[in-house]
């Protein structure tokens, strides 16, 4: 498929392409995602090493730019000041949808500031591919990405000691054994959670249950890879816990 053929309405103008990428699995990616990148002037990626295993498994030759945290303002800038009409950038994290716990944002700003039109070309989030299989309501929810290391992190924990609402963030393996027992501590060991560890990789695995079940479940032989978690709000009780936790 051709510039000519494919999304005509972008390509007659300058347009930033916002394409969400696998978070694992690397079939997990539109036809139209796969078609953009193929025919895009230039792709920015948050790490290019890591967008080339992408490429190559699609066989994507289009020239590819680093853009991540690190990366100026001036040198984000100059990505986009010298394009004409008609030109098109994607723009890629590492892994889900740009602008979700990454600098993807800063992309999109520069951007508009050039005066192009940024198209979403929708696809994975790894919070929201737990949401869809947690079992808990989360019509109203808060994501954090990340949670603090240090400053602030104790009074979030305890904002979610007295919310209703689901709490969904992420944390690295190597926080995750520390973030089970600070749950323990403000929220209590029966606040129900659902983690999804390596989510649509081959060693995914989602848990349901309690903290106090998580601290059980999750040893120095599983507590491998990445992990997404949603607690639960303070009133719900968890007919879920029954379910115990599922794997594959």
């Amino acid at each position: 498929m051709t510039k000519e053929s494919f999304d005509i309405q972008f390509f007659c103008m300058k347009t930033l392409f916002v394409v969400a990428t696998p978070i694992g699995n690397l079939a997990d990616i539109t036809f139209r995602a796969i078609e953009i990148l193929k025919n895009a002037d230039l792709v920015l990626a948050e790490d290019t090493r890591h967008t080339k295993i992408l490429f190559n498994h699609y066989g994507i030759n289009t020239p590819l730019q680093s853009c991540h945290a690190q990366t100026s303002p001036e040198k984000i800038d100059s990505l986009f000041a010298g394009f004409k009409e008609g030109s098109t950038i994607a723009v890629v994290s590492d892994a889900g949808t740009p602008g979700i716990s990454d600098p993807g944002f800063r992309a999109v700003r520069a951007a508009v500031k050039y005066g192009f039109t940024v198209s979403p070309i929708p696809g994975a989030s790894a919070f929201v591919s737990l949401v869809s299989v947690s079992g808990i309501p989360a019509d109203t929810f808060t994501f954090h990405g990340f949670l603090p290391h240090k400053k602030g992190r104790q009074t979030l924990l305890r904002e979610f000691a007295e919310t209703e609402r689901a709490q969904i963030f992420y944390e690295s393996v190597h926080r995750f054994p520390r973030l089970l027992e600070e749950l323990a501590e403000f929220c209590g060991g029966e606040r129900v959670l659902v983690v999804g560890r390596e989510l649509t990789k081959m060693y995914e695995e989602i848990f349901r249950g309690t903290v106090d079940q998580a601290k059980e479940h999750f040893t120095t032989e599983n507590i491998r890879g990445e992990f997404a978690i949603l607690l639960a709000g303070k009133k719900f009780l968890s007919t879920v816990r029954a379910d115990g936790k599922e794997s594959r």
